[in-house]
């Protein structure tokens, strides 16, 4: 900010004038624009910005952010049946304790010399998450899961020196914008076919879409429609077959009762982490991993750090730091294999925690109780006059598509109508799948009560006039 309408304030150092006019003494310079003389004058802003009046003390500012914060639906006071790529699952009280610790909280990277635990916690969180995926390399996350998958196409095609990507043709459009703006323009997205009477890949697309050119093949499991990809191992095949790496992204809050990628064939394996003890928060509590196999050309293709175990000087002790350090843009900016950040890496933390806790067992029982939910949820809504159950003659897990098509109303106006009544309703899909019409995808986690799953029957009946 310039020195005009400049106002000395609490929380800005150096902010007094007579404190300013003695810098900018020492510095040679007559005012605070002269820092900024290099600036192109028609770039400048010569007018007034219309913000509105200070608050005079830290209460008024807190009363002020908390009014605003009150105009704020959220899933604590609403019942949420929305998922997408954000869901609503428990958050052990641990895993906030452990995350907000100093040393995690204000520290998440740096160098060995200030390194307070970190570095180890990370390297136990890419060992656990290894573990779940069946996979042995696990990087320090991306900022969320859609950077994952489009980091992950990009190490496909500088492993295969080739420019297009095959992509499962119901993946999220949000996810689909992250991988075209991330991968172009040197790497073409192509979407495939989806077979409409069972929601997944279509084979007879997958094989006249090969190629020569072919990168990888990526597809979900779940997929964003939430249906069980059961044709795996065949889509790896042929992937492989082409001269292709296979890229599946996952949802690791069902590997406890499905099975891993890595035992149908996937060469990489991606996913979002927030449903391993991670808030929903507005768009943020996002992050994503990438897993391979230990071989040498995957492991030099992460763009990511990866932290690993070391024998020490002192015999029986183990050190952690960096592998392959030189690959990073941390090492060389300009030839690092992608310029990468370190925003997510508290939540990487987070989720070792959360992983450490469920162990095996754990992890079990909450894709059971997930599973068990689902389908009572699925069966108890299609029995309402106007819903049809799920369009798809596929399995799913916690996410499961409704049309609404024959209701005579439109997915928004019942979404609209639900809110009033204290409840999130599922994504609409007419936009993002208009071939589906009036259909949305509805989301039941462990978190969801018998209660809460019937008051969602009872009020959608309502609504629809039945």
């Amino acid at each position: 900010m310039g020195e005009r309408g400049f106002k000395h304030h609490p929380y800005i150092p150096n902010s007094l004038p007579e404190v300013q006019a003695e810098m900018l003494r020492e510095l040679g310079l007559n005012s605070l624009e002269d820092l900024h003389a290099e600036i192109p004058k028609e770039l400048v802003f010569k007018g007034t910005m219309n913000l509105p009046e200070p608050l005079k003390s830290e209460y008024e500012l807190r009363r002020h952010v908390e009014r605003l914060m009150g105009k704020n639906k959220t899933c604590k006071e609403n019942i949420c049946f929305m998922g997408g790529g954000c869901w609503p699952h428990f958050v052990p009280a641990i895993c906030d304790e452990i995350n907000q610790r100093a040393e995690f909280l204000t520290a998440y990277a740096g160098e060995p010399y200030e390194d307070h635990g970190r570095f180890q916690s990370l390297f136990e969180y890419q060992s656990l998450v290894a573990e779940l995926v069946d996979m042995d390399v696990v990087n320090v996350p991306t900022i969320d899961g859609a950077q994952a998958a489009a980091t992950a196409l990009r190490m496909a095609g500088r492993i295969t020196g080739r420019g297009e990507l095959l992509l499962a043709g119901t993946i999220s459009p949000e996810k689909l914008l992250v991988i075209k703006n991330y991968c172009g323009p040197d790497l073409t997205c192509r979407k495939l076919d989806y077979d409409k009477r069972t929601g997944q890949v279509d084979m007879p697309s997958l094989q006249t879409a090969l190629s020569g050119e072919t990168a990888a093949v990526y597809f979900e499991n779940p997929n964003y429609l939430g249906i069980i990809e059961e044709q795996g191992q065949q889509i790896a095949d042929l992937a492989h077959a082409a001269g292709a790496v296979c890229v599946v992204g996952v949802d690791p809050s069902s590997l406890g009762v499905l099975e891993p990628p890595s035992g149908y064939g996937a060469d990489i394996v991606c996913g979002e982490l927030q449903p391993l003890g991670i808030h929903m928060n507005y768009g943020g509590g996002l992050a994503g991993f990438i897993a391979t196999r230990d071989e040498e050309r995957f492991v030099m293709e992460y763009p990511s750090r990866l932290f690993g175990i070391a024998p020490t000087i002192v015999p029986g002790e183990y050190g952690f730091g960096d592998v392959a350090y030189e690959r990073t843009s941390f090492h060389d900016r300009i030839h690092g294999k992608e310029y990468v950040g370190t925003q997510s890496a508290l939540w990487g933390i987070t989720a070792g925690v959360y992983l450490a806790l469920m162990g095996p067992r754990g992890m079990f029982e909450l894709g059971q109780t997930i599973l068990q939910k689902s389908q009572y949820a699925a069966r108890q809504l299609s029995k309402i006059k106007g819903v049809k159950g799920v369009p798809f003659d596929s399995s799913f897990f916690k996410e499961f598509v409704l049309d609404f098509n024959s209701s005579g109303l439109t997915v928004a106006d019942i979404n609209k109508a639900l809110q009033a009544r204290g409840i999130f309703g599922g994504i609409d899909l007419s936009a993002a799948f208009p071939e589906l019409g009036q259909c949305a995808l509805y989301c039941v986690t462990e978190i969801h009560t018998k209660e809460d799953i019937d008051t969602l029957v009872e009020e959608l009946a309502d609504i629809l006039g039945y």
